[in-house]
């Protein structure tokens, strides 16, 4: 382990502050934490006493067992709400009808596809229709073996009955492995084998973009390489598109679930039973299973969903109707993600609906049939907190803010960021065009390993910086060090954990080795690693500097710092400094081989429409106006040695550049690793033939 003590530059300064707004000023009933003394005094409680503080948290929530003991850690290992029972459905589900609330609206789902007269297909549940849903299912997955800590693998479209499908698992106990719908096949065989799942629920198709992905011919793919390992495939007839079939072993979901009662107890798990596996996909080697438990990981979703979006159920009489009729009250919550991704079982599923606030699913891409999708979307449900990615703010602004003007956004009262940071321009752009320059970001950081929100901005409480994603929630202590663990004063380092929180991952499915490895080795503190221990604090695998606020600002991931010339830069600064250009909509930076550097600047620029340059005597002049604009905002040694227009970037359905892959196009290699999660792999053929 290296003695040598490494920062990472922070080469670009934002001086913009925004207070929050009252709660009036956005139409939001009040703010759960209504300034930053209460936020400081909370959080000091979460740090010096996690005993009381989620011990009283925690018992907001069911559990049909008290927990004896609230945290246990030893590094690597964390037990949390030790001796307690709960379950993950029935806090999200069964909760709520046991409060006398179980006609109010739980899920709100809407189609992609419209009629001839532009309206699409709405479905809504209510408490008690989920509960009633979710048991069918259970009960039909009881019937087919599956049994408390089987793996039923999900791979579905964005359908009401795919947060169905993980609430039914955890109300069996069962522990669901969902794959996301963009996935091909062969990601399918790696998860199925992995996990040692032999069933597996999909969907006959998914739309997207009008257009028909064949999820059931995907899982027959799959199937085939697996020999014989899956043994039951329940499939839910959405697009009505041909589907080969196998007797035996395929049933529609309709037929499955047609005779199975409406109740169906909800198992009294351990608090820290496997509640779910997810799996992060890598460049080399296999996907990593991340394990997430019941107890801990229900508290901490619950809690960060509750603060950092304000919610609060809605209890008064109807104010309005959904588009299908049904009356509603209250907030409706809106995240685009899609369920396979963290993001989506975090907070569409598990922590906003155990807060009892609806929470709405939309099936489709943004721009289907037209770029003002999810605009009207907002203003037909009247969404009140809205959750997106960078990414998609991005392409937002590339389409045009008339697009947003044709709707009536006044309905929101928080907009919230996440995926990967946000540049500040794109952030000023989402506040004054969406929140009508009143609506406060909440910008969050957190990771798949993470299971919630760690650093944020809560709406009542912070004021927000652009490009910032704030603070330390409750029981997160965050810090920036070095490789020894030493907290760096000054400038970046290396973001870590350095005390357990409850939804913390448990380990890699199958894999404690490479679990300590990657988590829980960067850091020798106080020699801890040298003498073969796990360190005890958190590796999060991002660069970060935290400024005289106590801000955070993620500067990239540590394998995306770029060493030129003996400074360490993290992309994102770069390609924050770059997008602030007016003709520039969205860009990716990644180092290149230089003979005299070491690491050259290879930055990849979309345009706006209006700023395209019509011949290459053009290119060239904006080439060299973005290069002089970098060197004015962070200097002489930011300015990209190699830039390249496109169309687009290459991107996972979750909005994540691949910045792999343009690594390897900048330094003329070939193409390596997994590329199955491009969401169109055309971008790369484009980029590969292209040398503009």
């Amino acid at each position: 382990m290296t003695t040598q003590t490494e920062t990472i530059d922070s080469v670009l300064t934002e001086s913009r502050v925004f207070d929050p707004p009252s709660p009036e000023a956005v139409g939001a009933p009040r703010w759960l934490i209504e300034d930053e003394a209460t936020y400081k005094r909370m959080h000091a409680e979460s740090i010096e006493n996690p005993e009381a503080f989620y011990g009283s948290a925690a018992k907001e929530l069911h559990w049909f067992r008290p927990f004896d003991k609230v945290v246990e850690f030893e590094s690597p290992d964390a037990v949390w709400f030790k001796g307690g029972t709960t379950n993950l459905c029935y806090n999200c589900v069964d909760r709520h009808v046991a409060e006398g609330r179980g006609n109010a609206i739980g899920l709100v789902w809407e189609g992609e596809p419209t009629d001839a007269d532009g309206a699409p297909e709405v479905v809504s549940y209510t408490y008690s229709e989920l509960q009633a849903a979710t048991s069918r299912f259970a009960n039909a997955l009881k019937a087919r073996g599956v049994k408390p800590g089987d793996v039923v693998t999900i791979y579905m479209g964005m359908v009401p009955e795919l947060a169905i499908a993980c609430l039914a698992c955890a109300r069996l106990g069962a522990v669901h492995s969902v794959i996301f719908g963009g996935f091909a096949s062969h990601s399918i065989v790696d998860r199925v084998k992995d996990a040692d799942s032999s069933i597996v629920v999909t969907c006959d198709g998914a739309w997207r973009r009008g257009k028909v992905v064949p999820l059931k011919a995907n899982v027959d793919e799959a199937c085939a390489a697996l020999d014989g390992a899956v043994k039951t495939i329940i499939c839910l007839k959405r697009c009505g598109n041909e589907v080969a079939w196998e007797d035996g072993r395929d049933v529609w979901w309709h037929d499955a679930v047609e005779n199975e009662p409406a109740s169906c107890a909800c198992a009294e798990l351990d608090s820290e039973s496997t509640a779910f596996i997810l799996y992060t996909s890598g460049s080399t080697g296999k996907p990593k299973g991340i394990k997430h438990t019941v107890g801990g990981y229900m508290v901490h979703t619950y809690l960060t969903s509750k603060y950092v979006f304000n919610l609060i159920p809605g209890l008064d009489e109807p104010t309005r109707q959904l588009p299908n009729g049904r009356p509603l009250s209250g907030q409706v919550y809106w995240c685009t993600a899609d369920v396979g991704w963290i993001t989506g079982h975090s907070y569409i599923v598990y922590g906003v609906m155990a807060n009892g606030v609806p929470t709405l699913m939309y099936e489709g891409a943004p721009d289907c049939p037209d770029c003002d999708r999810f605009w009207d979307i907002v203003e037909r449900h009247k969404v009140t907190q809205f959750y997106t990615a960078p990414t998609a703010i991005r392409a937002f602004m590339k389409w045009g803010r008339a697009h947003c003007e044709k709707h009536d956004l006044s309905s929101l009262q928080v907009l919230g960021s996440v995926g990967e940071p946000i540049n500040p321009e794109a952030w000023m752009w989402y506040r004054e065009v969406i929140g009508r320059g009143v609506c406060p970001i909440v910008d969050t950081w957190w990771q798949t390993e993470t299971g919630g929100h760690m650093l944020t901005t809560m709406p009542g409480a912070h004021k927000t910086k652009p490009g910032s994603c704030g603070v330390p929630f409750f029981g997160v202590d965050a810090a920036i060090c070095d490789e020894d663990g030493t907290e760096i004063e000054g400038g970046g380092g290396l973001l870590c954990v350095r005390r357990p929180w409850p939804s913390m991952l448990r380990g890699i499915w199958g894999d404690r080795d490479r679990f300590i490895e990657t988590y829980w080795q960067k850091f020798d503190v106080n020699g801890t690693v040298s003498a073969g221990k796990p360190s005890p604090y958190y590796f999060a695998g991002d660069g970060a500097q935290r400024d005289a606020d106590g801000y955070f600002w993620i500067m990239g991931r540590v394998d995306d710092v770029i060493n030129v010339s003996g400074h360490r830069m993290g992309t994102a600064e770069v390609e924050s400094s770059l997008v602030a250009h007016p003709a520039v909509v969205e860009a990716a930076v990644v180092g290149i081989p230089h003979e005299i550097k070491g690491t050259g600047i290879a930055a990849f620029c979309i345009l706006e429409p209006g700023s395209k340059p019509a011949d290459a005597e053009a290119a060239k002049a904006l080439k060299q106006a973005l290069r002089a604009h970098v060197g004015e905002q962070i200097g002489a040694i930011a300015k990209p040695d190699l830039l390249r227009f496109t169309d687009a970037l290459p991107k996972t359905r979750s909005g994540k550049i691949m910045r792999r892959l343009l690594r390897d196009i900048a330094a003329g290699n070939e193409i390596a690793g997994d590329t199955t999660t491009l969401e169109d792999r055309t971008v790369i053929d484009k980029l590969l033939a292209d040398e503009s």
